[in-house]
């Protein structure tokens, strides 16, 4: 469908995740709780809540007011996004139809001259709606809602080739088109929630019309212009030029997403200044604002980034929103850098938190992913822990989506290089110039650092495989110093090909193997797994004598359930520390745990049993902490 257009690109492209299939002891009962748990759940949830009635009292199938929050409809659209992704790797002919249905309403709920906001359709007496259509963008969310629409419309058509809600987002982009811009009677003003931007590009990238990708370079070079609108601040990222801007602040969703768009229009433009400026912003993140979890915005007061080096645990934000936010923004970094630092980041995310927003069961749920927790600050975490759903569900509906996905973090390509960028067992189908290849993977990860790889190629290929060596073999945490090993000594690792041991050129953190590739090469990378302490800069203050503990990509916490009676934070953790990994197959889905002796306040010894963060209160509610007293 996409025309022909001479716009450059991202240097490398990822490998689709519907060419990636996923055979995971970690990640396949994810996905497929996923598909048969969280997206019918979620659906469920969205009907039980109005979401789904809004388009049909919207679309005249039936009465009724407009129910819930103006932002409602988007999550509707993430639901309907996560649920093509699904389809897309397993055909489910009831789940094709019930999405037939809610397409066909939310088409019916659409103005003639393709407008569509429920909330205003339907006359909410919600007062940040605006008084009339885009008079209140800061806060109405109606530009931010069709993003996702824009989103989950081109998901749908790869996956099904339907045209059905693609068309209706395609009728809501001309309008926005004509309506937004620097033409004489267009408005110049920007969504006060970023996520269109992302939207649009997938528009044009379907469709090759340059004016949707034009429109997401204008929403972009509009915000912090003070002399030409009326601004919003630093929360809406809206404080100065984007050109100008070096720093992460503000609404942290809001932020990694615009971030996330920006990388898409630098790639698309080749605007070197939008990309120096993200390059300021990435880097003023991960010195000073990221948690050891891969979690982003500190604060729950507009659920922000905080200062460089404000990183309080107990009342962290940490929005699950924001990491799958973050994922974008960082896997959209490597492929315009080429460079492992920004694929560290994903895993950390991925592997805690990210994966700790949603309950090993696919129907509870976090919002915020707090560090510590010991009852006294309970924001949105109750006495049944995870919940069931939010009234604001932004994150939910956010995980159904993200999941499915996930294949297409595995594997990139650039010319005739092709990266390994996560450890997952599966296959990836990956066209060359010289020809179609397919990498299978075989692996315990991240419990084992054992990674096979083999390759399938009908004739031999050249080409150079990048394997990802990652920064936390190399003894570093996170690609900065805001976070260090107590014991920097780089973990021992080795790379064989068809048996044979090699030393490999390293290249921007990839092991580069080079070389003449037939059918049935096998490569195998070993990755010592020691269990690590980690310290943080004696500038955030939340962790000054403190360590956590980390083994692999894993981050580590201690909940009350395995250590009864004990006071968690009259734990102390020596420098040489015990400390052994054992795989735990009865435990939370299958887990490797971490146990040992600590000592505590008063002196004596007990024993201690870390699980991995992203598991937390999946069993019971009870305080749990990542950041231990360091004896």
């Amino acid at each position: 469908m996409k025309s022909t257009n001479d716009r450059t690109d991202y240097p490398i492209r990822p490998i689709p995740f519907n060419r990636v299939s996923i055979d995971s002891g970690f990640w396949s009962p994810r996905i497929e709780t996923n598909r048969t748990v969280t997206i019918p759940y979620d659906f469920a949830k969205c009907q039980e809540t109005g979401r789904l009635a809004n388009f049909a009292r919207a679309g005249g199938f039936e009465d009724g007011p407009h129910e819930g929050h103006r932002f409602n409809d988007s999550d509707v659209f993430k639901v309907i996004e996560g649920a093509a992704y699904s389809l897309a790797l397993h055909p489910d002919a009831e789940l094709d139809a019930f999405l037939d249905d809610l397409i066909a309403k939310i088409a019916a709920a659409q103005e003639p001259d393709g407008y569509l906001f429920t909330a205003r359709t339907l006359g909410s007496d919600d007062k940040t709606i605006g008084e009339h259509r885009w008079s209140n963008l800061r806060l109405s969310h109606e530009l931010y809602n069709v993003g996702h629409l824009y989103e989950a419309a081109v998901a749908h058509y790869e996956a099904t080739g339907k045209r059905t809600l693609l068309d209706v987002a395609l009728r809501n982009a001309d309008l926005v088109c004509e309506t937004f811009g620097p033409r004489p009677g267009q408005l110049v003003d920007v969504p006060g929630h970023q996520e269109i931007e992302i939207g649009l590009v997938k528009l044009y990238r379907t469709t090759g019309k340059d004016k949707y990708l034009d429109l997401a370079k204008f929403f972009l070079d509009m915000r912090g212009r003070s002399d030409l609108r009326t601004t919003y601040g630093d929360y809406c990222q809206d404080h100065e030029p984007i050109k100008q801007q070096s720093q992460a602040v503000g609404h942290a969703v809001r932020a990694a997403y615009m971030y996330a768009g920006i990388a898409e229009v630098a790639a698309l433009t080749g605007d070197g200044e939008y990309l120096a400026a993200i390059d300021r912003i990435w880097q003023d993140e991960v010195t000073c604002k990221l948690y050891i979890t891969g979690g982003i915005g500190a604060r729950h007061k507009g659920e922000a980034f905080g200062d460089a080096y404000e990183l309080p645990n107990d009342t962290a934000y940490n929005e699950t929103c924001a990491a799958i936010a973050n994922v974008l923004f960082n896997q959209r970094m490597f492929l315009l850098h080429g460079d492992a630092k920004y694929i560290d980041v994903v895993e950390r995310m991925i592997y805690n938190g990210l994966l700790s927003g949603v309950a090993l069961s696919g129907d509870r749920f976090f919002y915020p992913n707090p560090l510590s927790w010991d009852g006294e600050y309970a924001f949105n975490i109750g006495e049944v822990g995870r919940s069931p759903w939010f009234k604001c569900s932004c994150c939910p509906v956010n995980v159904v989506r993200f999941l499915p996905s996930l294949g297409g973090y595995i594997y990139a390509v650039r010319d005739q290089q092709v990266y390994v960028n996560q450890f997952i067992g599966g296959s990836g189908q990956i066209e060359l110039p010289v020809g179609p290849v397919t990498l299978t993977q075989r692996s315990d990860y991240p419990w084992d650092g054992r990674i096979n790889l083999t390759v399938q190629a009908q004739t031999p290929r050249r080409f150079a495989l990048h394997v990802r060596i990652p920064g936390w073999v190399n003894g570093q945490p996170v690609p900065s110093d805001l976070y260090h090993y107590v014991d920097p000594t780089p973990a021992a690792w080795t790379l064989n090909v068809n048996g044979q041991t090699i030393k490999p050129t390293l290249d921007n953190g990839y092991a580069v193997i080079e070389r003449q590739w037939h059918d049935g090469d096998t490569v195998q990378l070993n990755l010592a797994m020691p269990i690590r302490q980690v310290q943080a800069d004696e500038r955030v203050q939340a962790n000054r004598g403190r360590v956590a503990l980390e083994r692999g990509p894993v981050v580590y916490c201690v909940e009350a359930t395995d250590m009864p009676g004990i006071d968690l934070d009259e734990l102390r953790v020596a420098d040489d520390a015990a400390l052994s990994a054992e795989h735990r197959a009865d435990l939370l889905g299958g887990v490797t745990v971490l146990t040992g002796q600590a000592g505590l306040q008063n002196g004596s010894e007990t024993n201690i049993i870390a699980v991995p963060y992203y598991a937390w209160a999946n069993r019971a509610l009870g305080p749990m902490q990542v950041w231990q007293n360091r004896r």
